[in-house]
């Protein structure tokens, strides 16, 4: 709204200082200003009302250091993230492009979802919560919108550099053509990056076109079931490392800053054909939000941190997971994922794999056994003698490596 506002202003009476606004840059630091904010000030008020709502999350005894003095302690704390994203996102970004859109989108509904899961645990008294199915319903939903969206919308493009031999005969007639007139714009792609290979380019359509060519019309299919299928491991591995306090938050806060990084130069004309990556037109709108997201991560960490002041719940883990899921979609690095979400993916793997010994033991001899001291991967630490807070810096710190190797791919083919 901002944007607009000082926009007119600056268009009507060249009002002094309005340009900045037209800067990514700017907006970027003001979102994650003004997110920081939001979410320190105004937290403190949100976790007042949540204890006297007497939303606090019962400890279920695992046999872990800590358990007995968490009880209690306020959950549904994802609210905070989710108000001091939307605001700033809501004042400064430009809000007719169709990634910011999505992502609003996103929120709101996987909030939704997860407000709904810990609103039946806290009022309802069911320690279930939202059934299984309804919450990968929602999830599959949300993967059918972001899938149609990202391949049907008219405003989602990808420019892709001209054939070698075709750049050079423009640039003996024109040394100083333009890097622009260097892409060729291709309506509407099913392609994405995978990284560590050469041309690091991946066709979806190439997974059926195998069989008839003619079949390239339907690789939108594809698509979608990818993007689904991204979406319910992403928020669902945010989830399941939401177990000790700060983990989530933290190790989300290098993944989306990581993934700002691939906005920005995905969205830059110069960066992309420097980096020799497709040109992704309007997704460095995508930064503003990146930016409110990160800076609500840190200012929720100033209450999350141990010991915790207030435990995000589903409300924040499946919001966090399935944002971080769509970003990387829309930047087309959903295959980095493995890499750059590897915390994710560990906590993930550790569940399914302990589940599936302990049934396969059980059947096989009668009596379960397990791989792990407890599930997921961080509470096998904390059976091993570890301090929480010791387990969370190690894994910040794998996060950070994850990430400087995600970020390394951009180069290395």
């Amino acid at each position: 709204m901002l944007y607009y506002l000082f926009e007119y202003l600056e268009q009507q009476f060249q009002f002094p200082g309005a340009t900045l606004f037209g800067f990514l840059t700017f907006r970027a630091a003001m979102a994650i200003i003004l997110s920081l904010l939001i979410s320190t000030i105004y937290g403190k008020r949100i976790i007042r009302f949540l204890q006297k709502q007497q939303v606090g999350e019962t400890i279920r005894d695992l046999g872990l250091d800590g358990q007995v003095e968490k009880a209690g302690t306020p959950t549904m704390g994802g609210i905070i993230i989710i108000l001091a994203t939307l605001i700033p996102v809501l004042l400064l970004a430009r809000l007719e492009n169709i990634y910011i859109i999505l992502l609003i989108v996103t929120t709101i509904w996987m909030g939704t979802i997860g407000f709904i899961d810990d609103y039946i645990k806290k009022f309802k008294n069911d320690k279930e919560g939202l059934k299984g199915r309804f919450k990968v319903l929602g999830q599959v939903g949300l993967g059918i919108i972001v899938g149609v969206t990202l391949y049907f919308h008219e405003d989602v493009t990808i420019k892709e550099k001209l054939p070698v031999e075709q750049q050079k005969v423009l640039l003996a007639e024109n040394p100083d053509l333009p890097a622009t007139k260097l892409f060729e714009a291709e309506e509407k792609s099913t392609k994405t990056t995978i990284p560590f290979v050469k041309g690091n380019e991946f066709d979806y359509s190439s997974l059926i076109t195998w069989i008839s060519p003619d079949l390239k019309k339907y690789a939108w299919v594809i698509f979608i079931l990818v993007s689904i299928f991204i979406i319910t491991a992403v928020s669902n591995g945010a989830n399941l490392t939401d177990g000790i306090d700060g983990l989530a938050a933290g190790s989300s806060a290098i993944i989306v800053l990581t993934l700002g990084i691939f906005a920005w130069v995905s969205g830059n004309i110069i960066f992309s054909e420097y980096l020799n990556i497709m040109y992704i037109p309007n997704v460095e709108e995508i930064t503003i939000y990146i930016a409110a997201f990160v800076g609500a991560l840190v200012g929720f960490l100033w209450y999350n941190a141990y010991p915790a002041q207030v435990f995000m719940g589903d409300t924040g883990s499946l919001t966090i997971g399935g944002i971080i899921a769509v970003i990387a979609i829309a930047v087309r690095k959903e295959w980095l994922i493995p890499v750059l979400c590897g915390i994710f993916l560990a906590e993930n793997l550790s569940v399914v794999m302990q589940v599936s010994y302990f049934k396969y033991t059980r059947k096989k001899y009668g009596e379960g056994k397990r791989i792990f001291k407890m599930s997921p991967l961080h509470h096998h630490y904390q059976k091993s003698g570890y301090h929480e807070s010791k387990i969370v810096t190690r894994f910040w710190i794998i996060g950070i490596l994850l990430a400087i190797i995600s970020i390394v791919t951009l180069k290395i083919r």
